[in-house]
């Protein structure tokens, strides 16, 4: 881990890292590989949509897919930066229990200012409504609860 990446949020032992967020008609929860199947079912039903949404600018997720295996290894690899605290990945859910993966969250250090909290999210297209709802809830949490100053978050607006 770089020094940068240490320096992204704070020791845990000043900063308790959020394990979620309850929204209107969505929650979050750390990203796992318990949600393997139910995110490669949710960001590969709406590739053009979530493509299109502000912050991702086309470059993800890939045309061609992933196998299971892929994105397994893809979720393991953000629950190790979660882990870690290089960066943190949270699945948006809907409803109780389980719950339907309907999108995705993912602050990590901007590559240009590691000081700078990049942050990016998506919801599937049949729940494209939810886009807003999800970026007001967030962008409120992130003042009100993580280390990051209005001017270091990069957070695309809705």
């Amino acid at each position: 881990m770089t020094t940068d990446q240490q320096n992204f949020v704070p020791a845990a032992d000043v900063f308790e890292v959020p394990v979620g967020l309850v929204g209107e008609g969505f929650r979050l929860e750390p990203l796992g590989p318990e949600h393997n199947e139910r995110d490669l079912a949710a960001w590969s039903g709406s590739v053009a949509h979530v493509r299109a949404t502000p912050g991702f600018a086309g470059n993800w997720p890939p045309l061609e897919g992933m196998s299971a295996e892929q994105n397994l290894a893809d979720l393991e690899s953000h629950a190790r930066d979660f882990a870690e605290r290089r960066g943190f990945t949270y699945s948006v859910l809907e409803g109780e229990g389980e719950g339907e993966v309907i999108g995705c969250l993912y602050i990590y250090p901007a590559k240009e200012d590691p000081q700078c909290a990049q942050v990016r999210s998506w919801v599937r297209a049949d729940r494209a409504a939810l886009d807003k709802a999800v970026y007001g809830a967030v962008t409120n949490w992130l003042a009100e609860v993580w280390p990051f100053t209005a001017d270091r978050i990069d957070y695309a607006a809705r």
